[in-house]
């Protein structure tokens, strides 16, 4: 099942007009909290306002290979990175693993569950919250995950998938579900939820962000510029405050 919350979706996908000399950043959804943080940062010490787009790192990644305008990268899985790559469109030097996440069990309520028992915890109308679980890497980390657990096959007739991770959140803040799978960063970034399970680091496969510049975009000395600010001390912090692990340093 697939809910999708339009609005919110949209808010997530499309970034203010950029002007030239604006760099034009694509984003992981997760991304969204720490980056705008930065990017007004950013802003005030350089003059110089990034314009991000924050979606599915799927859908992101087929906009760059379907050359809309871009400069910088920033995916939440290697598999959407390496599509770009593949495509020949990253600047040569350019890509690092730039941020490690937690996958986490969010909830309303402040109750921890053990997840062996998450499928009897959801009663004949609840859903479970995912990101869609082939495009977009929360929720194909989340199947991966439940599918190692062995709860995968009892829980899938109850998950309502939305385009991103930040909608998923919205559906278990907002009360549409019980239950979501997100990043430990955006359970920091919604106050109305709490973790209350977190999935084994063994049980899906590691959550990297890989961060590249991009071949020929409207701003690339720009981009550059930022490139560098997200390894700086206060960038650093910013990222380390939302939970991410800072990878490059």
């Amino acid at each position: 099942m697939r809910i999708a919350s339009i609005a919110f979706g949209l808010a997530l996908a499309v970034a203010g007009p950029a002007f030239a000399g604006d760099p034009v950043i694509f984003a992981a959804a997760s991304m969204k909290t720490a980056l705008d943080e930065i990017s007004a940062d950013f802003t005030a010490e350089t003059g110089t306002k990034p314009a991000i787009s924050y979606a599915g790192s799927g859908a992101l990644a087929k906009q760059i290979i379907a050359a809309a305008p871009a400069d910088m990268f920033i995916s939440a899985a290697e598999d959407w990175m390496d599509k770009v790559d593949q495509a020949g469109l990253l600047t040569p030097g350019s890509r690092a693993d730039m941020l490690g996440n937690t996958l986490v069990l969010v909830a309303t309520k402040d109750e921890p569950v053990d997840l062996t028992t998450l499928p009897a915890k959801l009663g004949p109308k609840d859903h479970l919250a995912m990101a869609m679980v082939d495009s977009v890497p929360a929720g194909q980390y989340g199947k991966a995950a439940l599918s190692h657990m062995g709860l995968w096959d009892k829980l899938e007739p109850s998950v309502a998938q939305a385009d991103n991770v930040r909608a998923t959140l919205a559906l278990v803040a907002t009360g549409e579900a019980p239950y979501g799978i997100v990043y430990k960063t955006d359970a920091v970034a919604e106050p109305k939820v709490h973790v209350v399970a977190t999935f084994p680091a063994d049980s899906h496969p590691a959550i990297t962000y890989p961060v590249a510049l991009i071949k020929d975009g409207p701003a690339p000395a720009e981009a550059k510029a930022f490139y560098d600010y997200l390894k700086t001390p206060k960038a650093v912090a910013i990222l380390e405050a939302q939970g991410f692990e800072v990878l490059t340093k």
